[in-house]
């Protein structure tokens, strides 16, 4: 099997969906990389990864845009054809571990959005 971590922030609230009778929620995390060119120039590129958890438990409302994340999971690259009929690809990531990092803090000491700790999700229970 193989196996992604990831840390990024999510770029929209999660929405929820059901699929065979299970909860499933699907958001996408952006992860910036700096580096450097040949010529030495600074560069950015984001990449974007399109996230599924399944059953995953009262986890939904802390999952906000702009919220930072580490993720371990089963990644899968999804093809499919474009409305100009172009073949495209996402790489997409079956969430079987899911930490909320430490968000801004505020005047009491607390995060903006404080969780329970993370959530674990056995990869075989997944139903794709």
């Amino acid at each position: 099997m193989i196996k992604l971590q990831l840390v990024g922030r999510l770029g929209q609230n999660a929405t929820e969906a059901f699929a065979n009778g299970k909860k499933v929620i699907n958001f996408s995390v952006a992860h910036n990389e700096r580096y450097k060119n040949k010529q030495g120039v600074p560069q950015e590129r984001t990449v974007w990864v399109n996230c599924a958890m399944w059953e995953p438990g009262a986890v939904m409302s802390y999952l906000v845009q702009g919220k930072a994340v580490y993720l371990e999971g089963v990644p899968w690259v999804n093809q499919y054809q474009s409305l100009a009929g172009e073949t495209k690809a996402e790489l997409r990531l079956k969430v079987t571990y899911l930490q909320l990092l430490p968000g801004p803090k505020q005047e009491g000491g607390g995060s903006v959005h404080e969780m329970p700790e993370a959530i674990v999700q056995p990869a075989d229970d997944l139903p794709f």
